[in-house]
């Protein structure tokens, strides 16, 4: 039985502390916070008896095995650090950071701790991001050309002004999803090398509330990617090969129990549904992911799930992309 420690009491958490209640192989031993009322509410909702308000307390809990945590990202670099020096395996949430400084900082501790971490992408750990690797790699599929991909909500009135803006909120989904999908039809090496141009939009917490992006591969693949926490609750996201178009028909980025869908269109020929079906949600997914490298020893997660040099590659392109939507130069 894999014991959990909760830091961070927001609505992240709920999903959280349910897929480890559904686990056979998992229970949450702590919850950790600042505000009191909400850890009684999720001690009460979970059945969790210990609770505080201290970090020290929690990391230096030994009925604790791994440290899940639900801070704002500006927090993440500090928090995981702590964990790190206290010899606890870290289950972060997205985004890595919000500055590279932080994430290369981060990464520097877990590698020198030699410990489990794992950033919280939990879409990727869902079977449908396996399908969809196995679908990438068929070579009847073809070759890459282009992908498009937006991610849209109006969430600008809760989400915390620290936390960078839509690009740390959302724009990390359709990024992540864009350095996968690279990655897996044109090798690892070919996401670092890019050109881009962007364009954003201040909110009114002084952050980018809308970007979007143009960027182009040195092999020639083309993307395009959209972000804004100011309007909508939509999403879409397609890769263009040689052979034809594949897209989601459901949503990517919240994979759920039940039916999960990607349509191949070929350009000769009927388009065929893809269906993965599952009876657990992508959270689920992330804790039996994290439950099997603690038990199996690797010190980071697999793929499709980010990498500690694929969570690095997808803070830099998050950088840059804010960056060049700001007009200031791209650090080289």
């Amino acid at each position: 039985m894999l014991r959990w420690g909760i830091l961070g009491t927001g609505f992240i958490t709920h999903a959280m502390l349910g897929a480890i209640r559904d686990s056979d192989s998992s229970s949450v031993t702590m919850l950790c916070g600042r505000n009191e009322a909400a850890l009684s509410d999720l001690s009460a909702q979970y059945s969790v008896t210990e609770t505080t308000t201290d970090q020290t307390e929690l990391f230096a809990n030994p009925d604790v095995d791994v440290i899940y945590i639900a801070l704002p990202n500006h927090l993440h670099r500090a928090a995981t650090e702590a964990a790190m020096a206290a010899g606890k395996p870290v289950l972060c949430e997205k985004s890595l950071t919000t500055t590279m400084e932080d994430a290369n900082a981060l990464i520097a501790s877990v590698q020198a701790a030699n410990i489990f971490f794992a950033e919280g992408l939990m879409y990727l750990a869902h079977p449908v991001m396996q399908q969809l690797v196995t679908v990438l790699r068929d070579p009847s599929v073809g070759e890459l050309r282009s992908v498009s991909g937006f991610y849209a909500a109006d969430i600008w009135q809760v989400v915390n002004s620290a936390g960078g803006g839509t690009l740390y909120n959302l724009g990390c989904y359709p990024a992540s999803l864009l350095h996968l999908v690279v990655q897996t039809m044109c090798g690892e090496e070919t996401f670092a090398n890019r050109s881009i141009a962007a364009h954003g939009n201040i909110g009114k917490d002084d952050t980018l509330q809308d970007a979007s992006l143009s960027v182009r591969f040195d092999n020639g693949v083309f993307a395009n990617l959209m972000s804004t926490d100011s309007h909508g609750m939509a999403h879409a996201f397609e890769i263009v090969t040689t052979k034809g178009t594949l897209r989601f028909a459901t949503n990517p980025w919240l994979p759920v129990a039940g039916e999960n869908h990607m349509i191949w269109q070929p350009y000769d020929g009927p388009a065929r549904d893809i269906v993965v079906k599952t009876e657990h949600d992508a959270f689920y997914h992330q804790v039996k992911m994290v439950e099997r490298a603690l038990a199996t020893g690797p010190k980071e997660a697999p793929r499709p799930s980010p990498r500690l040099s694929d969570s690095l590659e997808i803070m830099q392109f998050l950088t840059d992309w804010e960056a060049a939507a700001l007009g200031k130069d791209i650090p080289q």
